[in-house]
């Protein structure tokens, strides 16, 4: 069992928890200190112990970091939390609109004389430091290695996870893990490295199959890992947490505690693959002309899911989509006004805890009606708990880690009547949704290539949203996975396989907000009936299956095609989840998902 820690502060906690860290910048002759929200092992969620950013800010957010000098703390966040961080810092904290405005030139604006600024090598990667180094060079202004200085300050800090490791079977996994290592081991050999450094938790996971709970909410474990160019593997990692693993890492993989990788990474013969996008720091300065910088070896052959992943995935998400809609019909039948967000969260996942196969749920459920709705990223509490009323949209966003897959579903809900204003964008979204299920592109396209199809019917209307239209999902893993993104910033192919999120939205800060989101498998697409194409095309398969709120669609938006779509859509639902139901809630989704 997790055992949680208040690790957040609370606004008035904030400023004397930046007073004691400004005195140990004092201390230690620094101008300033960054504090991002990171851990050593660089993967996206942090734990307990690592969330030094909630702990001194107040900010939760999946992202962002504080330059916190002597006399201005910067919070610098991105669109999807421009909202949420207003709420959650005090008033000794600037907020800061990232990335438009860069760490460097927010740095050079504060600091005219110059200074020195300190920051942890774990806890930022090669990249970030290169290039906060090049854009401060010839500004009298220094990067410098430090100690972290909120781990001096902060006495009650949450210990270190130590959750146990375990096996992820083969029929899920549908491939060994020696067959993994081999196979990445061909590439290092290809390319010349004799190791790759490996430290993104859900990497290690997928190579040597094994699952973890460091962190709630993604079957991850702490670790790090060494692959070498003739498959071997060196596992770091507490072995107290590999305890029910038996025989399963078999010979070829050793194991050592934590403590012993960078000994070990100062002995190894170079070269040594980093992915400086991913790997701390701390190791290309023990590695220094032994790095060798590449792509991390797991990251792409881990989102190509195979056809057992797929599998697993097609048939986690039949029984998630049986879940919303039994939350969803039991949603419709309470009156505006006597129900509230924390029993929409409570009774969601108690629909989804009837599956044997569900390990927990894949992030913290959003639930946001009205103007809480408007922030992207909110998250219930018992001091923002609010009532349905009608006249509101619910947004609820959530989803389920399952044995076999790995859940992410968005409706929005509309609260008794909705006004004609709500519904029109309700619509544009939808029809940004339907434009990229609908998508054929050429292989070879990355996200940035066709995002802009999702958003669309929004820019026609002058109206936009600030996340990414859909993010890659893991195969029992982490709900948010890289490299693959739908978005306007990522150059990784799209390639058969891998699975993302489409999910356009519009929110309306103070007043309302809307996403609708399905998960998605690229595939190969079949030439078309009568054509001859000249290029090999992909398309998408859809995985998410529950009703679309067909009272919030203004239908005389839509194209003959859309509602061709929407119609095909629902009764694929009704036909897949209807069997899955029982006769109330079947009764239900037959008129949920009747043709428009």
């Amino acid at each position: 069992m997790f055992q949680t820690f208040d690790v957040t502060a609370r606004p008035e906690q904030g400023p004397p928890r930046l007073a004691l860290l400004r005195a140990e910048l004092e201390a230690e002759g620094l101008d300033g200190f960054l504090v991002p929200r990171a851990d050593a092992h660089q993967g996206e969620y942090v734990s307990d112990h690592d969330a030094r950013l909630a702990w001194l800010s107040g900010f939760t957010g999946s992202a962002g970091f504080c330059a916190a000098l002597r006399d201005v703390a910067g919070v610098f966040i991105d669109g999807r939390y421009r909202t949420q961080v207003k709420a959650q810092v005090a008033a000794a904290f600037t907020p800061v609109p990232w990335p438009e405005i860069q760490l460097a030139d927010w740095l050079v604006e504060q600091l005219p004389q110059g200074g020195r600024v300190g920051y942890d090598p774990w806890l930022h990667t090669v990249a970030e430091i290169e290039r906060s180094s090049a854009a401060l060079d010839g500004t009298g202004i220094e990067m410098v290695r430090s100690d972290n200085l909120v781990d001096r300050i902060w006495s009650d800090q949450p210990p270190v996870p130590m959750q146990p490791v375990k096996p992820h079977p083969i029929e899920f996994a549908g491939e060994t893990a020696a067959s993994k290592c081999a196979r990445l081991a061909a590439d290092l050999r290809k390319a010349g490295h004799r190791a790759a450094a490996i430290t993104l938790p859900d990497s290690i996971m997928w190579l040597l199959n094994i699952r973890g709970s460091d962190i709630p909410r993604n079957p991850v474990a702490h670790g790090f890992a060494l692959l070498h160019d003739d498959g071997r593997v060196e596992l770091f990692m507490a072995a107290a947490k590999l305890k029910d693993l038996g025989d399963h890492l078999g010979e070829a993989v050793t194991v050592a505690e934590p403590d012993a990788f960078l000994v070990r990474l100062a002995e190894l013969e170079g070269p040594v693959r980093l992915d400086k996008s991913t790997a701390p720091q701390r190791l290309a300065d023990v590695l220094g002309a032994r790095a060798a910088y590449g792509a991390e070896p797991c990251a792409l052959p881990k989102a190509r899911k195979n056809a057992a992943e797929i599998k697993g995935a097609a048939e986690a998400h039949l029984r998630d989509g049986a879940a919303m809609v039994d939350l969803l019909c039991w949603l419709d039948a309470q009156a505006p006004g006597s129900v509230s967000e924390i029993d929409v969260v409570t009774r969601l996942e108690d629909c989804r805890r009837r599956d044997n196969a569900l390990r927990d749920i894949s992030f913290d459920t959003i639930a946001g009606t009205g103007p809480n709705g408007a922030i992207m990223h909110y998250r219930v509490s018992e001091e923002t708990d609010s009532r349905l009323e009608a006249g509101q949209m619910l947004v609820l966003d959530s989803g389920g880690q399952y044995l076999d897959g790995t859940t992410d579903i968005t409706r929005t809900i509309g609260i008794g009547a909705v006004g004609d204003e709500e519904c029109a964008a309700f619509t544009r979204v939808l029809q940004g949704m339907i434009a990229m299920s609908r998508l054929r592109w050429p292989q070879g396209l990355a996200g940035q290539h066709i995002e802009a199809i999702g958003r669309q019917p929004l820019w026609l209307a002058g109206q936009d949203f600030n996340h990414g239209l859909g993010h890659g999902v893991g195969a029992y893993l982490s709900v948010h996975e890289g490299p693959q993104r739908l978005s306007r910033i990522s150059d990784v192919p799209l390639e058969p396989g891998m699975i993302l999120s489409n999910e356009p939205g519009y929110y309306r800060e103070g007043a309302f907000g809307i996403r609708i989101e399905n998960l998605i498998v690229v595939e190969p697409a079949p030439a078309l009936p009568g054509g001859d194409s000249e290029r090999a095309m992909l398309r998408w398969r859809t995985l998410t299956f529950a009703p679309i709120d067909r009272r919030l669609i203004v239908t005389e938006m839509l194209s003959t095609d859309e509602r061709a779509w929407i119609d095909a859509y629902h009764a694929e639902v009704a036909e897949k989840i209807g069997p899955r139901v029982g006769d109330t809630t079947r009764d239900w989704l037959r008129a949920a998902t009747a043709p428009l």
